[in-house]
């Protein structure tokens, strides 16, 4: 028996469909863009900036942990239902006690609500800031507080009113991810392969648990997924020191072994020498198709810099609230 082919009709409206789609998410684009300006506060709270740097200081001088952490804390903010505070949330469905998000940092969660703390108690800002742009200014602060480039934040989001801990799983990147699952993720947020390259830079200052990993260290029976490409011989025997098959579920290493302090390009120097520990970052230089990126922003950390401060612009646009569906919180982990 012969199939039947879809029908001229039936072939018109799946291409409408798919056009209304592309019209709609690129209205949404535009619409948030148009709504977000870099002196949005300049006649309700001019010294907001200021404001959230110096907690941002305070915070960096107690701990080092708060920097990774903080721009950490906005990806998976900007990734799970847009860029709106709500991985801030507390209560009994947030989004901060599942999947992924289950491991950010105290330390940021900590240095969001001092800056919070710290704008609200000036009487020109009260209730006129929202959680979402704090967390934006300081994901800024962290990166050039640690040597990265310093760049304006386009600001007034509002904070979303709802959290969502059923969708965390599926809209962050996981660490066995290939090219293809990562460039689909970034591409549903409308962020390029280009983009996709910078913002995994932030690994430069960033950290990782062993469990995250540990598939890449040792040859496990059955189902090995997420081992990924293979891994320098001499880093792979340093790795096992650091995470042995009884390791602690609290053991974790830097992300980037070249300057793990420092916001560079040496992240993807790391990726050239075999020595990326997660397998969705080794893949960026192992995969022909995105490697010549990797091998430009290692020889170029101007080219990078350029390139991550575009990207986070285009992150930090992605699912903007409206009055209609949004806040200023008073309160960073709880709605008004």
């Amino acid at each position: 028996m012969r199939s039947r082919r879809p029908s001229p009709s039936w072939r018109q409206s799946v291409v409408a469909a798919v056009v209304k789609a592309l019209l709609a998410a690129t209205w949404c684009a535009a619409a948030a863009q148009a709504q977000l300006s870099q002196s949005y506060y300049a006649s309700t709270c001019p010294n907001v900036e200021t404001l959230v740097r110096g907690a941002v200081t305070q915070k960096l001088q107690e701990t080092f942990n708060a920097a990774p952490g903080t721009l950490r804390l906005f990806f998976h903010d900007c990734f799970v239902r847009g860029c709106d505070a709500s991985v801030l949330l507390s209560g009994p469905d947030d989004e901060h006690s599942a999947g992924a998000d289950t491991t950010l940092s105290p330390d940021a969660l900590d240095l969001v609500t001092r800056a919070k703390a710290a704008v609200e108690a000036d009487p020109q800002c009260a209730y006129k800031v929202s959680c979402a742009d704090i967390l934006a200014l300081a994901a800024r602060d962290v990166v050039s507080q640690t040597g990265g480039p310093y760049y304006q934040v386009e600001l007034g989001r509002l904070d979303g009113k709802v959290g969502t801990r059923a969708v965390v799983k599926h809209s962050l990147p996981g660490a066995g991810f290939d090219l293809d699952q990562l460039n689909k993720l970034f591409a549903a947020n409308g962020l390029t392969q280009t983009d996709m390259i910078a913002l995994s830079g932030g690994h430069t200052i960033g950290v990782t648990h062993c469990d995250k990993f540990v598939r890449r260290l040792y040859p496990f029976k059955g189902n090995n997924a997420g081992a990924g490409p293979p891994m320098n011989l001499y880093f792979l025997r340093q790795m096992r020191q650091t995470c042995p098959l009884n390791y602690s579920p609290s053991a974790f290493a830097m992300l980037d072994a070249v300057t793990p302090r420092k916001f560079d390009n040496g992240y993807y120097q790391t990726l050239q020498q075999m020595k990326g520990l997660l397998a969705s970052d080794q893949v960026l230089f192992a995969d022909r198709r995105s490697r010549a990126t990797v091998s430009y922003f290692a020889a170029n950390q101007t080219a990078f810099f350029d390139a991550f401060v575009a990207a986070m612009a285009k992150l930090g646009r992605v699912g903007v609230k409206t009055a209609a569906d949004g806040e200023i919180r008073r309160v960073c982990t709880k709605v008004n």
